[in-house]
């Protein structure tokens, strides 16, 4: 399987445009959540209209994976905590959201929404519980945020990781968590775009403006001898790992 990850586009419309230009060279597309941003002028309502289009547009030309962020939440959900409730009619266009797994290929990935109460946070944990039980090759989770301790989560000033992530990749051990959230992480000492925590392989491309976003493209060959890599871009730099599974 070969799929590109981006996160945190915050409405930029031409990096959602750019991503239909490379759609079809790939597996998938991976979105790590943060697609709106609520400190833009444009109503929420609005921005959340013209994303869904772009998302639909995506998931006609590629399998198209978007985890919901903080910026993504639009309103309450029945039990009153914070949810991103504009993406719940995206899977009627294709779009595999928060709280799927699916087989791609024979690797299994499972969507983790931005969670913002213990209801949401229990309601994931049973997911993840779940897909623990299904075969695969590889499995892959697709998360906002990157987990605590790692460069991922660094800012240059301090750190923005998630704890409760950090334990469930000890209970769950995924072979690939794929993240955003913190825009910074490649760009400043001390932090990265690239870690591994125990067996699992962590990755965060990290934000830039204009209308290319930074991306990473891994490449999981099915056959063996051809080894897995890494390839993250941005305007900055580009670098490549090889990954051992």
């Amino acid at each position: 399987m070969r799929f590109l990850l981006v996160s945190d586009l915050h409405y930029r419309l031409r990096q959602f445009d750019w991503l239909l230009t490379r759609a079809s060279d790939v597996d998938a597309v991976m979105i790590a959540g943060d697609l709106l941003d609520i400190r833009s002028p444009v109503a929420l309502d609005v921005q959340a209209l013209a994303v869904t289009t772009a998302l639909r547009d995506l998931a006609r030309r590629t399998t198209l994976f978007v985890a919901s962020g903080n910026h993504d939440l639009d309103g309450r959900d029945e039990v009153g905590e914070k949810a991103a409730r504009w993406m719940r009619p995206l899977a009627r266009g294709g779009v595999h959201g928060d709280f799927t797994s699916l087989v791609v290929g024979d690797d299994l990935v499972t969507v983790c929404p931005w969670w913002d109460g213990p209801l949401a946070r229990e309601a994931l944990d049973h997911c993840l519980a779940e897909a623990a039980r299904r075969p695969r090759r590889r499995w892959i989770w697709l998360h906002h945020a990157p987990p605590d301790g790692s460069p991922l989560a660094w800012d240059g000033h301090r750190e923005w990781g998630d704890d409760v992530l950090s334990g469930w990749i000890g209970r769950y051990r995924p072979d690939l968590v794929l993240t955003g959230h913190v825009h910074q992480a490649p760009f400043v000492p001390g932090g990265g775009w690239a870690d591994r925590i125990g067996a699992t392989w962590v990755f965060n491309a990290g934000q830039q403006a204009g209308p290319v976003p930074a991306r990473i493209e891994i490449d999981l060959p099915d056959g063996a001898g051809a080894p897995a890599t890494a390839v993250w871009t941005s305007a900055a730099d580009h670098a490549e790992v090889e990954l051992a599974f």
